[in-house]
C-alpha cells in the first residue's frame, strides 16, 4: 500500500513538474494595439494584405515632393520614434536636401501588429507593402540599423528591382550563416561567456525555449536581454545621454510584450535564415546605385571579424570602417547627415 501511495506521489509530482515547465514555457498573449484593455493607437497605419497593422512616422519633407525617399527601420528595443537618420542630422537637412524618411514599427514593436511568422522574408514583403500604401514610387531607399539589418539582408534577397539604394549601420551577423569561417566563428564563440553561448543555442535551435530562458530566475540571462554595461564600448557611454530623450517614451517599445518585440528579433536574427547573405548578388551592376555598411572597429555586440568577411565576400558593398566607434555610432554628431551624403546623390555642400 505504502509503494503504491509512493509511487502515486511520484507520478503527480512528475505530472506537476511537466505542466509547470509546459506553462513556463508559453509566453502570455501580446497587448494588442486597439482593442480595449490594449495599448491605445497614436500612429498612423496601414493594414496588410494578411491582416495586419504596420504603424509608420513621417520625416522631412513630403513624400508627394520628395527628391528621396527612404524607409527606414529600426534597431533592437527601439522603434518608429527612434530613427536616427531623421532625428540626429541639423534642423532643415532633411527639407534642404528633399529627403523624405519613414520610420515604421517592426511587427510587434510599438503600434504594429505581432507576427508569429516573422522572418527576414516577411520583414521584405512588409517593406514593400509600406512603400507601395504610401506611394513611394517603384524605387525606395532602406536604411537598417542593427537588428533593423535583417530586414535589409531581406530587401536585397527578395525585392531587389525595388531598390534605389541601401545601407546597413552596424548590421547584426548570424554566426550560423554558412559563408563565414569554421575557424572564425569557433574563434569567436569561444570568447564569449557560457551564458552568451546557452542563449545563443536556445535562441537557434530551441527557440520555443527562450521566453523561459529569459524569463527564469535561476541563472543569469544574456547581456543584451539585461541592458548590461558590457555592451557598451567607451564611445557608446559617452553617447548614452543623446538618447536620455528615450525616457518619456520608451515603454512604448515593448507595451505589446517582450516575447514578440525583443524575443521575436532575436529569434529571427540568429535563427535558420532562407539564404546566405553572402550569396546576394549586385543589385546594381550598371552601378545605378549603391549599397554601403557601416561598422565601428569597437562594436561590443557585433564582432567586426564577421564584418570584414562579409565586405570581402560582397565587393560590391561600400564598407565603411569607424575607428574607436561602437554599436552607438550614428548618434554621433554630424554621422548621420555623412551616412545619408554616402548613400544619396547629394550636392556634398549641403
Amino acid at each position: 500500500m505504502k509503494k503504491c501511495l509512493v509511487g502515486g506521489a511520484f507520478i503527480i509530482v512528475l505530472i506537476a513538474l511537466g505542466v509547470w515547465a509546459i506553462i513556463s514555457c508559453i509566453p502570455p498573449p501580446s497587448k494588442i494595439c486597439g482593442p480595449p484593455g490594449g495599448p491605445p493607437i497614436t500612429a498612423p497605419r496601414i493594414r496588410l494584405s494578411d491582416g495586419r497593422y504596420l504603424a509608420y512616422e513621417e520625416h522631412g519633407v513630403s513624400r508627394q515632393n520628395a527628391t528621396f525617399k527612404i524607409i527606414f527601420i529600426h534597431a533592437f528595443a527601439t522603434f518608429r520614434r527612434d530613427a536616427v537618420i531623421a532625428n540626429r542630422v541639423r534642423p532643415g537637412f532633411l527639407e534642404k536636401n528633399g529627403i523624405y524618411v519613414v520610420s515604421y514599427d517592426r511587427p510587434g514593436y510599438g503600434e504594429s501588429d505581432p507576427h508569429s511568422r516573422r522572418s527576414e522574408k516577411t520583414l521584405a514583403h512588409d517593406i514593400e507593402q509600406l512603400a507601395d500604401q504610401l506611394q513611394l514610387g517603384s524605387k525606395f531607399y532602406v536604411v537598417g540599423y542593427s537588428m533593423g539589418g535583417q530586414a535589409v539582408w531581406g530587401v536585397l534577397k527578395y525585392i531587389p528591382h525595388r531598390l534605389a539604394g541601401a545601407t546597413l549601420l552596424c548590421p547584426v551577423t548570424n554566426s550560423w550563416w554558412p559563408s563565414f569561417p569554421d575557424s572564425l566563428t569557433w574563434e569567436l564563440w569561444n570568447k564569449q561567456t557560457k551564458t552568451e553561448r546557452f542563449a545563443m543555442l536556445i535562441t537557434h535551435h530551441t527557440p520555443w525555449l527562450l521566453y523561459w530562458w529569459n524569463h527564469q530566475k535561476l541563472f543569469q540571462t544574456s547581456a543584451v536581454m539585461q541592458s548590461s554595461p558590457t555592451i557598451f564600448s567607451p564611445q557608446d557611454m559617452a553617447l548614452l545621454p543623446k538618447l536620455a530623450v528615450r525616457v518619456s517614451y520608451k515603454n512604448q517599445t515593448t507595451q505589446q510584450g517582450v516575447h514578440e518585440s525583443l524575443e521575436r528579433d532575436l529569434i529571427v536574427g540568429f535563427g535558420k535564415w532562407g539564404f546566405d547573405p553572402m550569396k546576394i548578388e549586385n543589385p546594381f551592376p550598371k552601378g545605378e546605385g549603391s549599397v554601403h555598411l557601416w561598422q565601428g572597429d569597437d562594436d561590443r555586440l557585433v564582432p567586426i571579424q564577421l564584418q570584414r568577411i562579409i565586405a570581402q565576400k560582397l565587393s560590391w558593398i561600400k564598407y565603411h570602417e569607424i575607428p574607436g566607434a561602437g554599436h552607438l555610432f550614428p548618434n554621433a554628431d554630424g554621422v548621420a547627415e555623412t551616412i545619408l551624403k554616402e548613400l544619396l546623390p547629394i550636392p556634398q555642400a549641403s
